[in-house]
């Protein structure tokens, strides 16, 4: 084994413009042997762009957990290693999260290299409040479980960012407009750094039906924001989840009550239980 430890380097690649990729990110993807692939056929062709020769070795939801070991070894055996996604920062709503705490419980070290993200280019244009955001992914494909994740972020005061697949769109945004009102204020970014690139803000209410008369608006991939709650919204919220906690905690404990009551009116459930005074 080599004395010196190789490096893990975590690569941004484009969402979409491939000249968006920096000369230091393509420079590290010429010179490393060895890159991490979410999908190496996805990835092939920007690799070839840049005249990389790496060996490439697919890494993804469900193999990361055996790829990491075999990584983490050839990082101790001293080979340095580039890890990308198929678009944007990796371990943003895509795989690499095992790998890069596997690797620093070995003591390699872990390097970023930024570049592009979807969510962060998408808040950059939205006009809403960036200043304190909170990034939730995908939301869940099924719709019950949909809403209630919504549900739980009624009273979230920051500007909220979530992706979503053209077939799930027109839902979400009916979703939220539902659960959050039909004037909370929203951005559908779509197709960031592409051809067909479109930015639509507007209320909720209006949001769902641009997007719904609109089949051009549902192709692609998309970044929906949505502006967090306003203070007396919040304050409101907080209030009616304390007078459902303080009723149910008549018939069950207080950690169970602001679970419960958290579930039911989106209240923060820390301030709930934090409110029994226990």
């Amino acid at each position: 084994m080599n004395a010196q430890p190789g490096r893990l380097w975590v690569v941004a690649t484009p969402i979409g413009n491939l000249e968006d990729l920096s000369g230091r990110a393509a420079q590290i993807l010429r010179d490393i042997p060895l890159v991490a692939a979410e999908d190496t056929r996805h990835s092939a062709p920007l690799l070839a762009r840049i005249g990389s020769r790496a060996r490439t070795i697919a890494l993804h939801e469900h193999n990361e957990r055996e790829q990491a070991a075999r990584l983490v070894e050839s990082l101790l055996q001293g080979t340095d290693v580039a890890l990308i996604s198929d678009a944007g920062t990796p371990l943003v709503s895509d795989p690499g999260f095992r790998l890069v705490r596997a690797a620093r419980e070995a003591g390699i070290a872990v390097s970023p290299v930024p570049g592009p993200c979807a969510a962060i280019a998408a808040l950059s244009v939205a006009g809403l409040p960036s200043d304190r955001f909170v990034f939730e992914g995908f939301l869940a494909a099924r719709a019950s479980a949909r809403r209630e994740r919504l549900g739980a972020l009624v009273a979230e005061s920051r500007t909220l960012i979530f992706y979503e697949s053209g077939h799930r769109i027109v839902d979400a945004l009916k979703d939220m407009r539902d659960v959050f009102g039909a004037q909370r204020e929203g951005v559908v970014a779509r197709e960031l750094t592409k051809i067909f690139e479109t930015v639509i803000d507007a209320p909720l209410g209006e949001l769902v039906d641009r997007v719904e008369a609109d089949a051009n608006q549902q192709r692609g991939e998309f970044v929906v924001l949505v502006a967090g709650a306003s203070g007396e919204a919040a304050d409101a919220t907080l209030a009616e989840g304390r007078r459902v906690f303080a009723l149910l905690c008549e018939e069950m404990s207080p950690a169970h009550a602001a679970r419960m009551a958290a579930r039911i009116t989106g209240a923060p459930r820390k301030q709930l239980y934090v409110a029994s005074g226990d």
